[in-house]
């Protein structure tokens, strides 16, 4: 039985590239199905791949080849939570270093264009514990890009 609920991701053309590409890069992430085109529409051809289904790291998704029409905006983002520094360099390392672009405060995109927010625990963390200590992380935060978990602990404990 599928889902009830399913993000549904708008692609050009590359859902089954960027599916693939996440399922070799996060645990518990998988394709599950393509989809090919019955007949022609208006961005492909009947056999074209329509739709992908595939989870990333457990979430439910759907990658529709719509076209050009809409692009990815950091609206929308995936929020990947680490446990220390070697897997917050692992994900972000093989999102921009497969096309994909820096960003601030943890943020990057990837070679589609789909915002990451890849986020060491230590952070969140951090920030919840609010006071003076979440200020210290949140300032350390701000200068950063991918997040330095030891910069983070260091701003906690002041």
């Amino acid at each position: 039985m599928s889902p009830k609920t399913t993000i549904c991701l708008w692609f050009d053309r590359e859902a089954e590239a960027a599916a693939r590409f996440y399922a070799e890069t996060f645990p518990d992430s998988a394709v599950t199905a393509v989809h090919r085109a019955p007949s022609d529409f208006p961005s492909g051809k009947a056999g074209d791949v329509l739709t992908v289904e595939f989870t990333v790291a457990g979430v439910p998704c759907l990658g529709l080849n719509g076209g050009p029409a809409f692009k990815h905006s950091e609206a929308f983002s995936f929020q990947i939570a680490t446990e220390d520094q070697a897997e917050t360099d692992r994900y972000w390392n093989a999102i921009v270093g497969n096309g994909g672009q820096e960003s601030a405060c943890g943020w990057c995109k990837d070679k589609w264009d789909l915002s990451w927010q890849i986020t060491p625990r230590v952070l969140t963390e951090a920030l919840a514990a609010g006071g003076e200590q979440a200020r210290r992380a949140f300032e350390a935060m701000m200068t950063m890009r991918k997040i330095d978990v030891a910069a983070i602990e260091a701003a906690r404990r002041g």
